[in-house]
């Protein structure tokens, strides 16, 4: 990954995680999902038109052509319905941007997606179609959507013709004003958008005009390079790519917007999952169950998990935990006794539950559903740390957790940091010897840094001695 696409997502996580960003979702975001940008949707009225889609740049005038021929813009308002009502599936693109922790989408889409996905991700979106929606407060709300362009639910109110542009100032000046505080005290990353909107110029020129440059905020732009394979003339490629260099100079002179350059849109992907790993290096996914705790008591091992559980969050660390049995509930409780002694009040936030639903009577249905819990609980963390691993089968026999061992391979599939506790036995020590049979591969470059307390995870006895090794292990990995 470039340096500066890293420097990027420093900066950018650092806003994140001061609740000081927003996102903004253009057209380009939904493709992949199966949904037109604005020439596809246009590309049949152009025809009509005589005139190339290919060779328009103004599409706002062509919609407004095309108005203006039929009389109405009711054709128009079928083409939006037809294109956008089919209900299609959050792109993995959505589905990140829907785990990270922003309150703020903005987006001059039609379609659903974002909230969607949002739902998806158990989070309750504030949804804003027209300006009645910006004076209600929508229960609870964990996010806010934004549609300044209305809703494929309601066509004939989007916002697409010349002539809306031309009124929107005075029709939905609290869309405006919104958008315009945003701007000024939120760090912005448009992703899929390429400003030919006049709504978002217009505002961006109304904040460089009544803002001294020097105190606006850095807004960040994904924008993919200008591609030699993409024109079959040298000369129209110099043209296009000083044209594009010229357009990213002025973003940042004039809108105080830096443009982070890709060579292919899949690297999208890659820097929100880089995002979404960076923020969650502080969220612990703890993985555990115990019928049994030999070598231990079951008064060691339950004081160790809790006093573990409460150091962790002490240490501003953030608990998952799907409520194993034998585990889970020792862990809530010292999460909770921490939390609870600091703030005087349950913080969320800091121990995310996920009990897993019980009384699915068909087992097939029962696996699928916990195997997509595991992958929610696990996309939330960036570390995985694993206890004991065992279970009581149906005749009464003791064996190794398959449950532990599925959240194990998810893990490694994340590319969560791996943490076994090999002292406390069972699955745990298998992974443990795992990992160790493969010369501590996993752990990358700082493997070096960490060999002498990997050994520590697998000696002693459980005590504060393991804890405090744990949080050294955690601190140079998360470093």
């Amino acid at each position: 990954m470039k340096k500066e696409i890293k420097n990027f997502i420093t900066k950018y996580v650092e806003e994140i995680e001061n609740q000081n960003a927003a996102l903004f979702i253009g057209a380009g975001f939904s493709k992949p999902s199966g949904y037109v940008d604005w020439k596809e949707l246009l590309k049949g009225i152009a025809e009509e038109l005589d005139l190339d889609i290919n060779k328009e740049n103004d599409l706002v005038s062509l919609a407004q052509y095309y108005s203006n021929k039929e009389g109405n813009r009711a054709f128009i308002n079928k083409i939006i319905s037809d294109n956008f009502s089919e209900e299609k599936e959050s792109s993995e693109n959505h589905r990140i941007i829907a785990r990270l922790p922003i309150f703020t989408f903005w987006t001059t889409n039609y379609d659903s997606l974002i909230e969607n996905s949002l739902k998806e991700n158990y989070r309750n979106p504030d949804v804003k179609r027209k300006n009645a929606d910006l004076s209600i407060t929508h229960p609870n709300r964990d996010s806010i959507v934004y549609k300044m362009h209305g809703d494929k639910s309601s066509p004939e109110e989007a916002i697409i013709l010349k002539e809306d542009y031309e009124t929107y100032y005075r029709k939905y000046s609290p869309f405006v004003n919104a958008l315009n505080g945003d701007l000024i005290s939120k760090t912005f990353l448009f992703l899929g958008f390429s400003f030919s909107d006049p709504n978002i110029n217009y505002i961006l020129s109304r904040i460089r005009i009544e803002y001294d440059k020097n105190n606006v905020r850095q807004h960040y732009a994904i924008i993919k390079n200008v591609s030699k394979k993409d024109y079959e003339v040298e000369s129209e490629f110099e043209y296009f790519r000083n044209k594009q260099s010229l357009f990213i100079n002025d973003l940042l002179i004039r809108y105080h917007i830096k443009v982070i350059l890709i060579d292919d849109y899949k690297e999208i992907t890659d820097i929100l999952k880089e995002i979404e790993k960076k923020l969650t290096l502080k969220n612990i996914f703890i993985s555990g169950s115990a019928t049994e705790y030999s070598p231990f008591s079951k008064e060691e091992a339950k004081k160790f998990i809790s006093n573990l559980s409460k150091k962790l969050i002490k240490e501003k660390y953030n608990i998952v935990s799907g409520f194993g049995l034998g585990v889970g509930s020792e862990v809530i409780v010292g999460a909770l006794e921490e939390i609870y002694m600091k703030d005087k009040k349950i913080d969320n936030k800091r121990l995310l539950l996920r009990p897993f639903p019980q009384g699915i009577q068909n087992e097939e249905t029962r696996k699928k559903l916990w195997t997509q819990y595991r992958k929610d609980m696990i996309s939330q963390a960036g570390i995985s740390l694993f206890l004991f691993g065992n279970k009581q089968d149906k005749d009464g026999k003791i064996i190794l957790a398959n449950g532990m061992e599925e959240e194990y391979q998810i893990s490694k599939q994340n590319k969560n940091i791996i943490i076994p506790i090999g002292i406390t036995g069972y699955l745990a020590k298998e992974i443990y010897d795992e990992l160790e049979k493969e010369h501590l591969e996993h752990y990358g470059e700082k493997k070096e840094k960490i060999i002498d307390l990997f050994k520590k995870l697998n000696i002693g006895t459980l005590n504060e001695e393991l804890i405090e090794n744990i949080l050294k292990f955690l601190k140079i990995m998360t470093s």
